[in-house]
């Protein structure tokens, strides 16, 4: 299911001590591109791609002692849509993904964005509420939404 959040009622988040959030920028792409896939696979890798193809990129990093440990992006898959976010297991709990969340949701707001849709959502809806108070969307299961594409690469359970 994707999730709606009204963009001009973003929370005040803390980032945690020795974390900092920054907007990847070119030079960085490889080793963000490998840092994601890596860690979340291939199909967020092409995500990610997607976002850092833009200028200013449209993915941000999470980096502690020089080194990745969590990513956002927003306009991956579609225009106004946030996502995808990944965070290393170790570091989650902490405060970093609700930062790397909000830091993406600005960029969205600083750029004329009114509302994002965090899309296919599913396991993370609490996360998301809680958060920035991201409500469902009704009717907007995979099957129904701009991820729909995705299922024609998809095999059969036949």
């Amino acid at each position: 299911m994707d999730m709606l959040v009204n963009l001009s009622r973003l929370p005040e988040v803390k980032v945690p001590d020795g974390v900092h959030i920054v907007r990847v920028q070119p030079p960085d792409r490889g080793r963000m591109l490998a840092f994601v896939e890596e860690t979340f696979g291939q199909g967020w890798a092409s995500e990610c791609g997607m976002a850092l193809s833009f200028l200013p990129c449209r993915c941000f990093a999470a980096v502690r002692d020089g080194e990745p440990i969590g990513f956002s992006c927003y306009d991956a898959t579609a225009k106004g849509f946030f996502g995808p976010i990944g965070l290393s297991s170790m570091e989650r709990g902490h405060g970093t993904g609700a930062a790397l969340l909000v830091a993406a949701l600005q960029a969205m707001r600083e750029e004329g964005y009114g509302y994002a849709v965090i899309g296919w959502c599913d396991e993370a809806q609490d996360f998301y509420r809680k958060t920035v108070n991201a409500l469902p969307i009704p009717g907007s299961e995979p099957t129904h939404s701009v991820y729909r594409e995705l299922f024609r690469f998809q095999k059969d359970d036949a």
